[in-house]
């Protein structure tokens, strides 16, 4: 998920701006808990910053190793200038999920703790950053094309249940997210492969348009979700 609010940067701030000597600190207590690592590998420096003592060190650390798999290979496909430094926050006061805004995502520790194997939520939220949109880009296929992006790279979603949903009728490809990747999916087994990375480089040099869907497969895209939704079934889904 994106968020707009610069509130995050702020908290980052706040943080490299603590005080610093023990008397200082006893009036803070609140950040004696705060802990920040830099780890640098492949090309990418991942900043990892808890505010949550009681975060399970096994979940950061497959955190981080969900951030240095799939991050490298998001950026090959999609966009080889993305960020070379991304930041992670453990916030007790985010009360989503997570939440990505200029290179820096911050996750909720308490989904963390009581949704251990979602481990792909990294998969999604750092997608965001190598999407790159400029303001005003469309909601639903920016997150679509990052829950697409979360099953054809995700690393552990069949241990987190997590998996594109059968269609329904009264769906549409602007519900976004696990719908519209599902659509996408489909799209890419049935006659339009690239049609994924076409949208992306579209959307990333604000060049999207919705007559691009008739220039890259000859067919609108209500035309393209009508014939999905004559055969929906014709895709074949696989989960790591």
């Amino acid at each position: 998920m994106l968020e707009l609010s610069l509130g995050i940067i702020l908290s980052v701030s706040a943080i490299s701006s603590a005080p610093t000597t023990p008397a200082a600190r006893a009036l803070l207590p609140q950040q004696a808990t705060v802990t920040r690592d830099s780890l640098t590998k492949k090309g990418y420096t991942l900043i990892f910053i808890s505010k949550d003592p009681a975060l399970n060190p096994v979940t950061k650390q497959r955190m981080i190793d969900a951030f240095y798999t799939v991050y490298p290979k998001e950026a090959k496909r999609f966009n080889p200038k993305t960020l070379k430094k991304v930041t992670f926050i453990v916030d007790p006061e985010y009360k989503g999920v997570a939440a990505t805004h200029n290179g820096i995502v911050r996750y909720s520790p308490s989904w963390l703790r009581d949704h251990p194997e979602d481990i792909d939520v990294v998969t999604h939220e750092v997608m965001h950053i190598v999407q790159g949109y400029p303001g005003g880009s469309l909601g639903w296929l920016t997150e679509g094309i990052a829950d697409y992006t979360r099953y054809a790279l995700g690393i552990n979603n069949e241990a987190g249940n997590w998996k594109l949903p059968d269609y329904k009728e009264g769906q549409s490809y602007t519900n976004s997210y696990r719908i519209t990747a599902r659509f996408l999916a489909w799209l890419e087994q049935n006659g339009y492969p690239k049609i994924v990375n076409e949208m992306d480089a579209a959307l990333r040099a604000h060049a999207y348009s919705p007559e691009l869907w008739k220039q890259k497969t000859g067919k609108t895209l209500d035309e393209l979700w009508a014939a999905y939704t004559a055969n929906p079934t014709a895709v074949k889904l696989a989960y790591k």
